[in-house]
């Protein structure tokens, strides 16, 4: 009799737990999830592969997995360093490949261009693509060219990567080259820029940006704006990430901050461990940087060699929570959202291994207390807001 209650107990334990699991699963599949960055086209370049094939242990990301992991809005980083030769053109080569993608699965895909085609492309069960286009520099000082990026697609820029250009300063250069800069913050023309996409209903994107960079927007925007991939520096305290008094203004700019997955902008100590690994391997790595790659993605190529040593060191999911309900603890929780980052990283949080894994997040903020309503403006209402928003 004993055994035959025990068999019963487990039985409903293991029911719960299946209900539970069709529920977190259920609510990432049925909620609007925006991401918004994510660096498959560049990843693809880098990788010569393409975006509608099946790249699974190659990247993070590919059109399939984008449906299985719930995704219904991605934004497209449109991306070159500062040394790159007609970044302009660059620029419309990356789109270029998503046009091509997005031609050859017009039953997977669509490149929408405001509000209402997302909203329609989304209830169509497909996959609605934006682009957002990290760095000033591509527009290479000539506002005709942010509208022509604007015309393809383009729904946010980033004013700066990590380098600065002429109108606006990085926050690598404000914190790391400050001695060298010639002017710090946005100029006239940077200033120009922000009135310009509130014009056209671009939205303004501080990722990256300097601190003083930041506060000339705060004091010159019209319109919400969005930090797209970044995370908390009270936590893990790196340039990349953002501090008190700006997430306040965010806040109250009725903006919204997407969270980073990076590992080093989400744990302290990971950069640490990441320096370590690259003496450790210091001979391959150079050798496949004078091949011609990328230092980021010759780094992402040896972690994915060295798996398992690297996840030793990965921080755990909870971390990621942790910046979340910081934020939300700051500025409630209408003002954070999620850009993970993904093919743009060498290393995400355990279990966060690829586009598949959002509903993960979703589970974790159940068992923190969130409800479904705001869970919901977590994994995309948020950001649609802002989004529509500056197009009003």
């Amino acid at each position: 009799m004993i055994h035959t209650k025990i068999g019963l107990l487990f039985f409903v334990f293991c029911i719960g737990l299946s209900v539970h699991a069709q529920r977190y699963e259920s609510i990432t599949q049925n909620a609007i999830l925006v991401d918004t960055h994510n660096d498959i086209l560049s990843a693809c370049i880098e990788k010569k592969v393409s975006l509608d094939n099946d790249l699974t242990n190659i990247t993070m990301s590919d059109l399939n997995r984008f449906k299985k992991g719930g995704v219904d809005v991605q934004f497209f980083s449109v991306w070159c360093d500062g040394d790159q030769r007609n970044p302009f053109d660059f620029a419309n080569r990356e789109m270029d490949t998503l046009y091509a993608v997005a031609k050859r699965n017009p039953n997977k895909i669509v490149i929408v261009k405001n509000y209402q085609q997302l909203l329609q492309t989304v209830k169509a069960h497909q996959l609605a693509a934006m682009f957002g286009v990290e760095g000033g520099h591509m527009i290479e000082n000539d506002l005709k060219k942010l509208d022509s990026l604007y015309n393809r697609g383009a729904r946010y820029l980033t004013l700066t990567w990590n380098n600065s250009n002429s109108w606006a300063t990085s926050a690598m250069d404000e914190t790391l080259n400050a001695k060298t800069l010639t002017h710090k913050g946005l100029t006239d023309f940077g200033k120009q820029v922000v009135k310009h996409m509130n014009a056209l209903g671009m939205l303004i994107d501080v990722s990256h940006t300097g601190e003083q960079t930041f506060w000339d927007v705060i004091h010159t925007t019209t319109k919400p704006i969005i930090a797209s991939h970044s995370d908390v520096y009270n936590i893990c305290p790196v340039f990349r990430n953002l501090k008190d008094e700006q997430i306040k203004a965010i806040g109250k700019n009725g903006g919204v901050i997407q969270l980073n997955f990076y590992s080093g902008f989400l744990d302290s100590t990971f950069m640490q461990k990441q320096q370590q690994f690259s003496v450790s391997h210091k001979m391959e790595l150079d050798s496949l940087i004078h091949s011609g790659m990328q230092r980021d993605y010759a780094l992402t190529w040896l972690f994915q060699k060295y798996a398992t040593e690297v996840n030793s060191w990965r921080p755990p999911l909870s971390l990621l929570l942790d910046h979340l309900d910081y934020i939300v603890r700051l500025i409630g929780v209408d003002h954070v959202g999620l850009g993970s980052d993904f093919d743009g990283i060498n290393s995400a949080p355990q279990q966060l291994d690829d586009v598949t894994s959002y509903a993960l997040i979703t589970k974790g903020l159940m068992q923190r207390g969130y409800n479904k309503k705001d869970i919901e403006k977590i994994l995309g209402e948020n950001l649609l807001r802002v989004l529509k928003q500056n197009e009003n």
